[in-house]
Formats: structure tokens, sequence, C-alpha cells
């Protein structure tokens, strides 16, 4: 990911008010922890870091959007996106829309979303949703995996749950926290903070290589853990999917595994929270049936 690096001499001030940003919202976002699983109530994760409100959502999701349409345009023209009329696209534009009714939940602004779901041919076990709902699969963790329903809704809903939680904000906000105490010092004569704060969109141009921390990844695990139960795919599915993962990542580690957390440290979380989730499963099937 670019970066941009402030000259010296921005002097004390800009340092100290830095220095205090960056513990203010280091405490505040510290103060989001897991509480007491609730038999039937949903995952417990806490509110989303307080970082991400260093970085304006609207300009996040334009920079998603268009990053998003140049990615699929040249896979189009290399041949590698797959056609409206693919099975395989079928099937995740279907899971795709039993999920986002309930994604507002986590995030008001998924409602308003223009949310678009793509597959891309490539043997990559991998797939992603940016900020603003743009999803995208690769063949290769549908087929190497040999996914059912309930185990690609799980998947989706952990990549939706990394732009419903707007980790991708709390990143880039997390490495421009000195640029943003410079320009807050500076503001004070020039009014810039606002310019830099939208500079920061800039700065994470490259939203596809982004990495999560290992604590976002848990958070979007428990996250889409309750939207796949919630939208009727078993939660359990997370166990499988999770043993089939590990057995796939004893060669060389795979893009999708970058930064995550061991197979067992997932499994374990996922059945210790299942609790809160199978009964949402229940109603979420029961209402199926009735309708």
């Amino acid at each position: 990911m670019n970066r941009r690096t402030f000259a010296p001499g921005a002097g004390r001030l800009g340092y100290a008010v830095a220095s205090a940003l960056a513990s203010t919202i280091i405490l505040v976002a510290g103060c989001a922890q897991q509480g007491e699983i609730t038999p039937g109530g949903g995952v417990n994760v806490g509110d989303a870091s307080a970082l991400r409100n260093l970085v304006p959502a609207e300009q996040l999701e334009q920079a998603s959007s268009q990053q998003y349409t140049q990615l699929i345009a040249e896979t189009s023209t290399k041949g590698a996106l797959a056609k409206d009329s693919d099975k395989q696209l079928k099937r995740l534009r279907r899971i795709a829309d039993k999920l986002k009714p309930v994604a507002p939940r986590f995030n008001a602004r998924a409602a308003q979303w223009q949310w678009e779901v793509n597959l891309i041919k490539s043997d990559q076990i991998n797939a992603f949703c940016m900020p603003g709902g743009k999803i995208a699969f690769y063949t290769g963790i549908i087929d190497k995996l040999k996914l059912t329903d309930d185990e690609i809704g799980v998947i989706m809903g952990h990549e939706m749950a990394h732009a419903l939680r707007e980790h991708g904000r709390e990143q880039i906000a997390k490495q421009g926290l000195t640029q943003i105490g410079t320009a807050v010092a500076e503001s004070a004569v020039t009014s810039t903070a606002g310019a830099t704060a939208g500079s920061l969109v800039k700065q994470g141009a490259g939203l596809l290589s982004l990495k999560f921390s290992r604590d976002d990844e848990t958070d979007a695990d428990l996250v889409g853990l309750e939207l796949a139960a919630r939208a009727g795919f078993d939660p359990k599915a997370g166990v499988t999917l999770w043993k089939k993962m590990a057995a796939a990542n004893k060669g060389a580690p795979m893009e999708w595994f970058s930064t995550h957390p061991s197979s067992d440290s997932r499994i374990a979380t996922i059945e210790k929270n299942l609790i809160a989730v199978e009964p949402l499963y229940k109603e979420a099937k029961a209402a199926e049936k009735k309708g």
C-alpha cells in the first residue's frame, strides 16, 4: 500500500497532537470487547473500532467501487470472468441474495449499497468483499474445497463482515495516524484536517491487497457466522469449512490465509459461539418453510 510521508519540521506540537490522538483513539477502540455469549442472542463483538471514523466512508466506498470496476473489466478482457449464465455464479448470487437483507443489522449504510457479485476463473483459493458491497469469489475456492451452499454462506458472510464492520477504514486510519496528527496541528492555521482525512482514502488505493489484523479476522468470523445463520445457512458449516481449509493449507500458505488465525483457533471460536447463533438458524429455516 502506498504511503505518504510528511517532511520533518511540523514542530513539537504536531508530534504531541499525533501522540495524543493515537492514544485517545486506541483507548476508545480498545473498549470494544467480546462479551458474554447469550444463547440465541447472536454474537457479541462490541462496537466497531472508533478508528474508522478518521476515514470518510463515502470516499472509501467510491474508491472501492472504482477499483472493483477496473478489476472486473481487466478480468473480462482476459476471458477470466464468469458470464451471467454461469451456474456457479448464479449459485453465488442466490446465496448473496439471502445474506444481503441481514447486512444492515451490522451497518445501516449497507441498505443503500449497490451490491455486486462476480466469479473469477482462477485456481486461487480466495474471495473478498470490498467496502460498499463489491464481492468476488475465485473458482479455486469453490472447486478445490468442494464447498456446500452452507460453507459458501459462511465464507461470504465472513467477507461481507469485513465490509460491514469497516475493517478497511480502520486499517487505513491506523496507517495514517501520524499524518492525521500532524495535519490536526497544522489545521489551526490552514484547516487541512478534513482534506488530510480524505487523502487517507487515496493512500489506501491498494484496497484489494489490504491485510486485516487477526482481531479483525476473528471479528469477521463471528459476525459472518451470525449473518449466515440469520440467512438460513447452517453455522456448523464454519467448522467443516475450516477443516477443509486446514487440509488445503498443508502445502504453501494460500492467499486467503494471509494474517489469519490458525484453523484450530478459528474452529474453537466458532464452536464456542454456535450456541449464540444456532437458534437464529433454526428460526430462519422455520420462516423459509412457512414462506
